[in-house]
């Protein structure tokens, strides 16, 4: 399937993220293996690095194989820094910010990206409508 019979871009969240690391699922198949562009605010990455003892201990991994794992998922997500989209934080903010501010970035990201969409699981991403958002069961369709 190319990017443009999926109808857009995608952009993860961190559960999705740790998903990809914790274990060889579905989702890391996704990531790799499609046509898709993947976009994940850099500013949230640092929460990767932040949980990556939790990562290491539920996946099994030591740290040489978790490094691995994560520069070849890297090699197929582009990481956006924050100046790229700040002018869109304010309205996310408005949207998300009493729900859950940590999803404000991607909310902003997904704004400031034409035809973009969210790959989150998480309700209240789903409830706005300024960026549609795909449950995993979702994207694993279009995937197939």
């Amino acid at each position: 399937m190319t990017r443009n019979e999926a109808e857009g871009d995608y952009k993860g969240c961190p559960l999705i993220s740790f998903a990809a690391l914790i274990k060889d699922s579905t989702t890391r198949k996704i990531i790799v293996e499609s046509e898709w562009t993947f976009y994940y605010p850099e500013i949230s990455f640092q929460e990767v690095r932040k949980y990556s003892g939790t990562i290491l201990q539920k996946s099994g991994m030591n740290e040489e194989d978790y490094g691995r794992v994560l520069t070849f998922l890297l090699k197929h997500i582009i990481l956006v820094p924050e100046e790229q989209f700040k002018v869109h934080i304010q309205e996310a903010n408005k949207l998300l910010g009493k729900i859950d501010v940590n999803d404000v970035v991607f909310l902003a990201l997904g704004l400031g990206i034409e035809n973009s969409k969210i790959w989150s699981n998480d309700p209240h991403l789903h409830a706005q409508k300024k960026v549609k958002a795909l449950k995993t069961e979702d994207v694993v369709k279009l995937f197939e």
